[in-house]
């Protein structure tokens, strides 16, 4: 059973930074690629970043590239999202999903399990 708990998320003015986290209480957590998507209001679900099971693998949609950075703690069964360098357009709900396959990639679909969401709301 995996179940995902986003936090971490919050107001922040342009340019600063927050970290994400998502922990699963499951028992197969390093057996899972991880992704971290968002969703502002009116728009479809972006993908953000995936890291693969052991973490030598990691990918960002592009308007995060060089600015968030995606990292996985299997120990702690917690993943993370370092987000640098802030923008307004950066508001959204992020959600952390989880996939046993390691083909998947930034489409939502391709994700079986979710978490509840957590708001990050960056002023200008």
């Amino acid at each position: 059973q995996v179940q995902l708990v986003e936090s971490g998320g919050g107001l922040v003015q342009a340019g600063g930074s927050l970290r994400l986290s998502c922990t699963d209480s499951g028992r197969t957590f390093s057996r899972y690629v991880m992704g971290w998507f968002r969703q502002a209001p009116g728009k479809e679900r972006e993908f953000v970043a995936r890291i693969t099971w052991s973490g030598g693998i990691t990918n960002y949609g592009d308007a995060v590239k060089g600015r968030f950075t995606i990292s996985r703690d299997n120990a702690k069964t917690t993943v993370y999202l370092q987000m640098n360098s802030l923008k307004p357009e950066d508001t959204a709900v992020y959600f952390c999903a989880a996939s046993s396959y390691v083909s998947s990639w930034n489409g939502p679909s391709e994700y079986p399990y979710w978490g509840q969401g957590t708001q990050v709301t960056v002023s200008s």
